[in-house]
């Protein structure tokens, strides 16, 4: 039945269109650190502070991007904040200091994170009931396949022609595509958030999810952690000069492999068991970083990750929809990205601060500390309280 079909032409636009935000983002992503070092002086502090504040905009963001998905047509707002994504790498060229990027940066943060939250949501919207589980699992293949093409590519640009404003006008080329494609979705009609009370959390955060939340702070602490600081890292600590780009192919290859078998796994139901593999995965991914300094170690614990995380994610994704109405579904997805901020946000200025001033490998340690604490807590907790209070 063509209702039933996943690969619908909205589905993979969406799914295109997903692909292009991750790209354009990761493209820059593992050289920001080494521009910002090599371009202000700037040092690992000063990095993670003026990193971080991308993140923290995309959660302000992310917090009320749900609630307006929700409340306004969704195409509509994922075209606007598509638009000012993409636009806004035009101002990393004309950013002459460090403040000025360090504001350019933050308030990119904005329409990044309204940006993910409507397209993985109209990805839900156009996917038949009977696939969601499956589709939401394959949404995630973008992402990985964007994880391990882009930052290759980015340090190939770089290592030819050691110009970074290739990398960014690079970036808002690949964007616009992506913009562009979005503007082609046609979108089956869904009911509006009409009529709440003026004042509710519930408006804006999945107060449901609030301990799988608390999981992906956890999990999230530890990735932003390694994934901000493994360019530097493997410059100055392993000699690894031109290889860090596979440090993430690595960890999209893991991605893709897990969620190519999780996805089948997802239609079948097992959405706990997916979750429960992912976090003991992923743990041991961390923990080979943290104790293995060399390249076994350091390509790895990438592969490693990538398996745990691409079991966990969609798992959890899935944990939130279901806790939610189908009324809710923006503010489910905002409330998961959202935590996935917080976490990563934590990791970046917690990271620095424990690299600055006690060494990479300290910070990589507590990295895999806080991975354990929120594994313990899934298990212990948040398996059970999702079976009481799930809806579907």
């Amino acid at each position: 039945m063509e209702s039933e079909k996943l690969w619908n032409s909205n589905y993979t636009k969406v799914w295109c269109a997903n692909f292009m935000i991750f790209f354009s983002f990761m493209l820059l992503t593992p050289l920001l650190p080494l521009y910002l070092s090599d371009t202000f002086h700037a040092n690992k502090h000063v990095i993670g502070i003026v990193l971080s504040g991308y993140t923290i905009m995309a959660l302000i963001a992310r917090a009320f991007s749900g609630y307006i998905v929700d409340s306004f047509p969704r195409k509509i707002v994922l075209l606007v904040s598509y638009f000012f994504f993409f636009i806004f790498f035009s101002g990393y060229i004309v950013a002459g200091s460090l403040l000025f990027f360090a504001i350019v940066r933050t308030f990119h943060g904005a329409p990044f994170g309204a940006t993910t939250v409507a397209n993985s949501t109209v990805a839900i919207d156009v996917l038949p009931s009977s696939r969601r589980a499956e589709g939401i699992g394959y949404y995630g293949l973008s992402n990985n396949l964007a994880t391990a093409i882009s930052p290759s590519v980015a340090l190939w640009i770089f290592n030819e022609t050691h110009n970074y404003n290739l990398l960014f006008i690079t970036a808002c080329i690949i964007g616009a595509i992506g913009f562009i494609i979005n503007s082609t979705i046609t979108l089956p009609k869904k009911e509006i958030v009409k009529n709440k009370q003026p004042i509710s959390l519930d408006r804006f955060f999945l107060l449901k999810g609030w301990s799988e939340a608390l999981c992906i702070v956890a999990f999230a602490f530890s990735y932003g952690v390694i994934s901000t600081y493994v360019a530097i890292y493997g410059k100055e600590e392993l000699g690894i000069t031109g290889g860090t780009g596979f440090f993430f192919t690595f960890l999209a290859v893991g991605l893709i492999l897990s969620r190519l078998v999780g996805g089948r796994t997802l239609r079948k139901g097992r959405i706990i068991e997916n979750a429960s593999i992912g976090c003991l995965i992923s743990l041991l991914g961390f923990l080979l970083f943290a104790f293995l300094h060399n390249e076994i170690g350091f390509y790895g614990a990438a592969l490693i990750i990538g398996l745990g995380n691409g079991h966990m994610w969609p798992a959890f994704q899935n944990m939130f929809i279901n806790l939610a109405p189908n009324s809710q579904r923006g503010t489910a997805n905002s409330s998961l990205l959202v935590s996935w901020d917080v976490g990563i946000g934590l990791g970046i200025m917690a990271g620095g601060s424990l690299a600055e001033y006690y060494g990479y490998h300290s910070a990589f340690w507590w990295a895999w500390i806080v991975n354990l604490i929120g594994v313990v807590f899934f298990y212990v907790f948040v398996r059970n309280n999702y079976q009481k209070n799930k809806l579907r």
